[in-house]
């Protein structure tokens, strides 16, 4: 059976994950300028491979952020609209919890902190 939240609880774990979400595309960043160097550095074959495959890795963190970020705000805006066609009260208007959000946001926090390790151990080889 799926949970209900109120609008306010719904809007909260929007802004959370909007947040997180900002707060990984500010790691890509760092995590593209620290490859960046071992390039620079190093220009084996196999050291490039592994460059090039982080960098694509990268590229599709960044556009599952976007994604997510989109999902999230057209979600936020079909409750809203929802919000303000009813007469009740929003504040106390229940609406079922977005546990299929919730699971994407997990998955891609599981799979963003799997890629992380693998690239930290990566440039700790061969800084």
């Amino acid at each position: 059976m799926e949970t209900t939240k109120t609008i306010y609880q719904l809007h909260e774990d929007h802004k959370t994950w909007i947040n997180k979400l900002a707060f990984y595309k500010d790691e890509i960043l760092i995590m593209k300028n620290r490859i960046h160097e071992i390039a620079k550095r190093n220009t084996s074959k196999e050291v490039l491979a592994f460059v090039e495959h982080y960098q694509n890795q990268l590229i599709v963190q960044k556009e599952q952020i976007d994604i997510l970020n989109h999902e999230i705000n057209t979600h936020e805006d079909s409750i809203e609209a929802k919000a303000n066609k009813k007469a009740v009260v929003s504040g106390q208007k229940k609406f079922f919890d977005h546990s299929a959000q919730r699971e994407k946001i997990e998955k891609f926090e599981n799979n963003f902190n799997d890629l992380r390790k693998d690239l930290i151990h990566f440039l700790s080889k061969w800084m």
